[in-house]
C-alpha cells in the first residue's frame, strides 16, 4: 500500500462501529439535553440568554415594522397603502415556496427564514428609506440639481444602501446560526427570504404611490399606472431583488463551505458577492436612463441569463448535497448505524417523500386497526370503554352498553319474549343479557359516530407523528453527512466527535420508524432490488415488487394482509 493511500485513510474521520453489546455504552456518552450542541445553550449572563435574545430581536423588528409602515402610509395615504398592501402580498407566497422547495434536502429552521423575511421587510426597508431620502436631499442641496440627484440616488446610493442592509441579515445568520448555514443552498435561501421581505415593503410604496397618481389623473383598469407598476414589479420581475441579494448569499455560502483556516477567502468571498449584488442592482435601476429600450435590453440580455445561471447553480448545489449523502452515509451503514438501503433512499428526493407518505399511511392504518374491529371488550380506549362496556338502562330502550351489560333494567323491557340471552323477562328484575337485542339504544348511532371520529383523529395523529419522525430522521442524516464531509475537508472544528455522537443518538431514537419506511422507499423507487436487502428484525415486511402492483397488495402498508397467490 502506498504512503498516499495510508495518509488518505488516516485523514478519514473515524466512524464508531455499532456493536450490540456496546450500544448502551456508546449512547450513554451522549451529553444531556441541555448540553446538546444543535440547540442554543443557556448561559448565565442575561444578554446572552436565549430568551433575552429572542425578546430583543422581536422587539427591534416590531419597532422597525411599525416605523416603516407608518412612513409608507404617510407617503401613500391610507387608501393607497391598503391597495399597495393587497397587491404587494400576491407574489410573496410564490417566492417563499420557490426558495423553500430549493431547501428541501436539509431544510433551514423556520425561525431563521422568518427572521430573514422580517429583517428585509422592516429593518432593511426602514434603513433604506431613511438613508436614501437623506442622501438624495443632501445631493440635491449640494449640486442644486434635483433631477440629477434623483438619478444619482437611484443608480448609486440606493444599490449600496439597500444591498448592505439586506446583507446584514445573511451576516447575522452566518455568525449566530453557523451550524445551520453550511453551503451555497443555505446562502441562497436566507438571502432570497430577506430580499423577498424587502421587495414586499418596497412594492407597497410603489403601488400605493401609483394608485395615488391614478386618483389624481382619473385613470383606472388595465391602462392605469397601478396596473402597469404591478405588471413590471410583480409579474415581470418578482425575482429582481432576490436575484441581487442571492449573489451575496452565494458568497457567504462559499465562505461557509471553505476551510476555517482560509480567513482571507472567508472574508473576500462575501464581500465579492456583495459588490456584484450592488453592481447588478445599479444596472437594473439605471436601465431607464439607457434610452426607450434600455429597460428591455437589460431585462432580456442580462437579467434573464443571470437568473437562469443562478437557478442552475442552486439546483446543482442541491443535487450535490444529495450526492454527499450517497457518498458519506455508507460508512455508517457499514458500521451498523444505518441499514444498507437507507443511503440510497436518503439520496433521492422522491424516495424521501415516499418514505414519509408510507410511514404516515402505515402507522395511521395500524393505529386505526387496533381500535376498529369487532365491537366488544378490549377494543376501545379508556374513556370509551365505560361507554361501550358495562352500563345501566334508564328506561325503555336506553340501555348504555354496547358490550355485555350487567346493570339492572329500571322499567319494562320494550320487547319481552325470547332474546339473545338470559334476563330478558319483562318487569323490574335485573337484566344480564349481552345487550345486542332489538330496541337497545336510540342514541347508539350518534355515539358510534363520535367514537369513530375520535378513532380516525387518533389514527391521523399517529400517522402525522410517524411522518414527522421520518422527516426528522432525514434531516439528522443529512446533517451527519454534511458534518462528515466537513471533517474530511478540515472544516468541521474540534467538536466533530461530540456532534457526530449527538446526531447518531437522534437517528437511533427514530430508527424503528424511519428505517423500514426508507427501506421500502428505496425498493419501491427501484434504487434497491429485493434480494439486496438483508433481513432486519426491526423492519416491517418489505414489498414484493419495486412498485405496488395493480392488485393493491402492499405489505408495508398492509402488514397483516397475506400476499396474493403468484
Amino acid at each position: 500500500m502506498s504512503d498516499g493511500s495510508v495518509q488518505q485513510r488516516q485523514s478519514q474521520p473515524a466512524v464508531p462501529v455499532l456493536e450490540e453489546q456496546r450500544v448502551g455504552e456508546i449512547l450513554a456518552a451522549v451529553p444531556e439535553r441541555r448540553h446538546w450542541r444543535y440547540r442554543p445553550r443557556r448561559v448565565g449572563m442575561v444578554w446572552r440568554s436565549r430568551t433575552f435574545r429572542i425578546a430583543a430581536v422581536c422587539t427591534v423588528l416590531a419597532l422597525c415594522g411599525l416605523a416603516i409602515l407608518a412612513l409608507v402610509r404617510d407617503q401613500t395615504g391610507t387608501e393607497g397603502f391598503l391597495v399597495g398592501l393587497g397587491l404587494a402580498v400576491l407574489p410573496v407566497p410564490l417566492l417563499m415556496a420557490a426558495f423553500r422547495w430549493l431547501d428541501r434536502v436539509e431544510p433551514a429552521p423556520w425561525r431563521n427564514l422568518l427572521f430573514s423575511f422580517a429583517w428585509g421587510a422592516f429593518a432593511a426597508a426602514l434603513v433604506a428609506i431613511l438613508a436614501n431620502s437623506f442622501a438624495t436631499r443632501w445631493i440635491a442641496t449640494a449640486t442644486a440639481d434635483p433631477s440629477h440627484a434623483d438619478t444619482l440616488g437611484a443608480t448609486v446610493i440606493a444599490p449600496v444602501i439597500e444591498e448592505s442592509a439586506k446583507a446584514a441579515a445573511v451576516l447575522l445568520i452566518f455568525l449566530f446560526r453557523r451550524r445551520e448555514f453550511n453551503g451555497i443552498v443555505d446562502g441562497i435561501v436566507v438571502a432570497g427570504f430577506t430580499a423577498s421581505g424587502f421587495a414586499f415593503t418596497e412594492n407597497i410604496l410603489y403601488l400605493g404611490n401609483a394608485f395615488g397618481e391614478d386618483q389624481q389623473i382619473g385613470t383606472s383598469g388595465v391602462v392605469s399606472v397601478t396596473a402597469a407598476t404591478f405588471f413590471v414589479r410583480a409579474v415581470m420581475s418578482p425575482f429582481a431583488h432576490p436575484l441581487f441579494t442571492v449573489l451575496t448569499g452565494i458568497g457567504f455560502g462559499l465562505a461557509a463551505a471553505g476551510a476555517r483556516r482560509r480567513r482571507i477567502r472567508r472574508i473576500a468571498l462575501p464581500l465579492l458577492g456583495l459588490v456584484l449584488a450592488m453592481g447588478m442592482h445599479a444596472l437594473w435601476n439605471g436601465s431607464a436612463t439607457f434610452g426607450p429600450y434600455g429597460f428591455y435590453a437589460v431585462y432580456g440580455l442580462f437579467m434573464v441569463p443571470v437568473f437562469g445561471l443562478v437557478t442552475w447553480l442552486a439546483i446543482w448545489s442541491r443535487r450535490r448535497e444529495l450526492r454527499t449523502l450517497a457518498a458519506e452515509l455508507p460508512a455508517y451503514a457499514a458500521a451498523g448505524w444505518l441499514t444498507p438501503a437507507e443511503p440510497l433512499a436518503l439520496s433521492s428526493m422522491r424516495a424521501r417523500g415516499m418514505a414519509r407518505d408510507a410511514a404516515r399511511q402505515r402507522h395511521a392504518a395500524a393505529a386505526g386497526g387496533i381500535r376498529v374491529g369487532p365491537y366488544g371488550p378490549g377494543h376501545w380506549p379508556p374513556p370509551y370503554a365505560s361507554a361501550y362496556g358495562p352500563g345501566h338502562g334508564q328506561g325503555p330502550g336506553h340501555v348504555q352498553g354496547y358490550g355485555p351489560g350487567y346493570g339492572p333494567g329500571y322499567g319494562p323491557r320494550p320487547y319481552p319474549g325470547p332474546g339473545p340471552g338470559p334476563g330478558y323477562a319483562p318487569g323490574y328484575g335485573p337484566g344480564f343479557g349481552p345487550g345486542f337485542g332489538p330496541g337497545y339504544a336510540p342514541g347508539y348511532a350518534p355515539r358510534r359516530a363520535q367514537v369513530r371520529a375520535h378513532v380516525e383523529a387518533q389514527a391521523k395523529a399517529h400517522g402525522r407523528a410517524a411522518a414527522r419522525a421520518v422527516a426528522e430522521y432525514e434531516s439528522f442524516a443529512t446533517s451527519l453527512a454534511s458534518l462528515r464531509r466537513q471533517a474530511r475537508r478540515g472544516t468541521a472544528g474540534p467538536d466533530f466527535a461530540e456532534r457526530e455522537l449527538e446526531l447518531l443518538h437522534h437517528l437511533w431514537q427514530r430508527r424503528g420508524v424511519a428505517a423500514p419506511a426508507l427501506t421500502y422507499a428505496a425498493q419501491a423507487t427501484g434504487r434497491l432490488h429485493p434480494h439486496h436487502v438483508p433481513p432486519a428484525p426491526h423492519a416491517y415486511p418489505r414489498p414484493a415488487h419495486p412498485q405496488p402492483g395493480g392488485n393493491g397488495y402492499n405489505p408495508y402498508l398492509n402488514p397483516h394482509r397475506p400476499p396474493p397467490p403468484q
